[in-house]
């Protein structure tokens, strides 16, 4: 991603010590350059048009730079307040990750190259013959990445926002997953309780704000009263390890509260999404009560 570039570009335009705050948070997506405003101290229009007119001088690779000047909000989780800097005034491109090709409009779906290893890890979790469901999929990034390194037997990939959907289903076409990856428009709980009920071994839900309220339906989705699920969520970061048996008790306290049991959970930090707050799954073995 050319990080030291960046810094250097940052530090040449605001000095060292205003860089701190920005060379960090750029996000670079296929040929688009997404740089996202810090909360204090951000720099002016200017200066950010400066930046971007530098980046897109010495990274030929980037053809267009953006401003992102709110947070990832909405049902759709779409980045707010999105400002074109410089460079070709558009937010679809081709976004590459292990071996496969995503089209993606940083517009209309979210998308991080910060979630690349993580997309990696969960897929080396998948056995051979699995059913996977993932219930918030955007463009079918994950999903696809599953499909191609690992052998599940079929990816039920579920997104609600229409524009994510049409762009999943370009996507398993375009890495040629489509008799694996299985692209489903609509609400992950209503998709579940009307046709996936007791139809995976897996449920991934990668969608913080929701994880734990779809809790019922990612449960009603596993079949033999077994499965894993992988939940993220959004914790304070806390001193030693707290964080992380902060998440591991929020899962195990909804899945009881519902009526199974946790029988092995392990959580690691994703990303660090503020100041003080990070981004945490919690990869958890859960079954049901009586069995």
């Amino acid at each position: 991603m050319g990080s030291r570039l960046l810094r250097e570009i940052a530090k040449e335009v605001l000095g060292e010590e205003r860089a701190r705050s920005i060379w960090s948070r750029i996000d670079v997506i296929g040929d688009i350059a997404v740089i996202k405003r810090p909360l204090r101290d951000a720099p002016s229009l200017e200066e950010y048009r400066l930046i971007a007119e530098k980046i897109l001088e010495r990274m030929p690779y980037i053809r267009s730079v953006w401003l992102q000047t709110g947070s990832v909000e909405g049902d759709f989780r779409l980045r707010g307040g999105l400002v074109h800097l410089a460079g070709e005034r558009r937010t679809v491109t081709i976004y590459r990750e292990h071996g496969c090709s995503f089209k993606v409009d940083i517009a209309r779906v979210f998308v991080t190259p910060r979630l690349n290893y993580e997309h990696l890890r969960v897929a080396r979790l998948v056995r051979p013959g699995e059913a996977v469901l993932n219930m918030f999929a955007g463009a079918g990034i994950l999903s696809i990445v599953i499909a191609k390194l690992a052998k599940p037997s079929i990816v039920y990939s579920i997104d609600i926002n229409p524009a994510a959907y049409e762009l999943m289903k370009e996507n398993v076409k375009l890495n040629r997953v489509e008799d694996v990856v299985k692209p489903l428009l609509g609400d992950a709980a209503e998709v579940v309780y009307r046709g996936l009920r007791k139809s995976s071994d897996r449920v991934l839900m990668p969608l913080p704000a929701l994880a734990l309220k779809y809790m019922d339906a990612a449960l009603a989705a596993l079949r033999g009263g077994r499965g894993w699920l992988h939940v993220y969520l959004h914790v304070e970061r806390v001193k030693g390890s707290g964080h992380l048996e902060k998440a591991v008790s929020a899962v195990k306290a909804r899945v009881e509260e519902l009526g199974w049991g946790l029988a092995a959970a392990r959580a690691r930090v994703v990303r660090s999404v503020g100041p003080r707050l990070v981004q945490v799954v919690v990869d958890a073995e859960v079954e049901e009560a009586g069995h």
